[in-house]
């Protein structure tokens, strides 16, 4: 047979590798997987991880379980010993093989169990009481906290001191109730219920319980209990078990928590730090927005006063009283101005009549001649007849006229 002309695309290995893994882990059947087998090939290196095999008659899977999640292992593994694995299927690209990610593993005998908690899942899904629409949202500082636990387990204790450090303030309500055997589940759904008909009711509920085996955790996985949670007219945190442990209670939560102590501190999600330091903010916040208001209302009133100055009679008295003022200050500057005009025309006509004087007329040589008999002023010749007085300018004297007249 002729090889093609048109040869199929080239892969390198890392590139085929990288292909199937992503085939692998886009399956999500694949990504949420029981597996059952017998271990073999054990080995706990230094790191921590957990490496071994899973085989039956007809095959083997390899198997890693990474550090945080082997040092929550109850289960004391061994070689020979029948389990049951969960977790996703990846790749292990640098040595081209598949292999299962696992994250719990518990003893084979309790398979039973997780067939009944995967039929429920699945009958639950159904009904909607898992639906992502169904969740709501946590209150942001919740007031009245509900509380669903044993009285006498740790995760109450671990639950109270949490509340105790994050939100002193807010008022805890604990309705109690069994978390473990056959009266568990109906205990949980009363104290629900009473949690919920409460007036006010409390802001949010929290779930929680400490981890335990599949059996231990089983009343988490009742309908009823689960039917209880999803009916509840307030947000619910489910924090059942360790980080690992899921019941399907979680699954109808609002929240799932992988601790108590993580339900508490996501249901107390604002401090009282936080509040003192929101307090402080708001104050400082308060005061310089009322430092500002009174800044701009005392700006206003400034204005509001000049303006009214300007419109108010006392301002006009003032201007009309500037306008007299220099009025008078005009009409004084006018007077002495007039009057120094007035006084230098004076002084000029006074010069005028001391130039036309006799007197000035005399000092300029000229005499006034008079008779002696009467003192007439002789102003033709034949006046000039018996003695004659002459004035001059410094003084007189008389005088005969020689010949009376030529």
């Amino acid at each position: 047979m002729q090889p093609s002309l048109f040869s199929a695309a080239q892969w390198t290995v890392s590139t085929l590798t990288k292909h199937i893994r992503d085939a692998l882990e886009s399956d999500l059947r694949l990504q949420d997987v029981w597996v059952e087998g017998e271990l073999s090939n054990i080995s706990r290196p230094a790191s921590g991880h957990l490496y071994f095999t899973l085989k039956d008659s007809g095959a083997a899977l390899k198997c890693a379980m990474w550090k945080s999640n082997a040092i929550r292992l109850e289960l004391r593994v061994q070689d020979g010993m029948a389990v049951a694995a969960h977790g996703k299927i990846g790749v292990y690209e640098a040595g081209g093989q598949y292999q299962l990610y696992v994250d719990r593993l518990i003893p084979a005998g309790e398979g039973a169990l997780f067939q009944e908690f995967l039929r429920l899942k699945a009958v639950l899904e159904a009904e909607g009481l898992f639906a992502p629409g169904r969740k709501r949202p946590l209150p942001a500082l919740p007031r009245r906290i509900g509380i669903v636990t044993s009285v006498s387990g740790a995760a109450l204790r671990d639950v109270l001191n949490t509340l105790r450090r994050r939100l002193p303030v807010a008022e805890v309500i604990l309705a109690p109730s069994a978390v473990q055997g056959e009266d568990a589940p109906g205990q949980l759904v009363q104290a629900l219920s009473r949690l919920n008909a409460l007036k006010p009711r409390p802001d949010v509920i929290l779930l929680v319980r400490g981890g335990g085996s599949i059996e231990d955790l089983w009343a988490f996985n009742d309908s009823q209990v689960v039917r209880a949670v999803a009916a509840l007219d307030v947000p619910l945190i489910s924090g059942v078990g360790h980080e690992t442990d899921f019941t399907l209670s979680d699954f109808a939560a609002d929240l799932r928590a992988p601790t108590p102590t993580a339900a508490a501190e996501l249901a107390t999600q604002i401090t009282v730090s936080e509040l003192r330091e929101r307090a402080r903010t708001g104050a400082i916040q308060a005061e310089n927005a009322i430092l500002g208001l009174i800044t701009r209302h005392r700006d206003a009133i400034s204005a509001a006063i000049n303006e009214l100055r300007y419109y108010s009679p006392g301002r006009r008295l003032q201007t009309d009283r500037q306008r007299l003022d220099e009025f008078g200050r005009r009409l004084h500057s006018a007077q002495v101005h007039r009057l120094a005009l007035q006084t230098s025309a004076l002084d000029g006509w006074r010069k005028r009549l001391l130039a036309l004087s006799p007197r000035e007329v005399m000092n300029r040589g000229y005499a006034v001649v008079t008779r002696r008999s009467d003192g007439a002023v002789i102003r033709r010749v034949q006046q000039a007849r018996g003695g004659i007085h002459v004035r001059v300018s410094d003084g007189g004297f008389d005088a005969e006229v020689a010949d009376g007249g030529s």
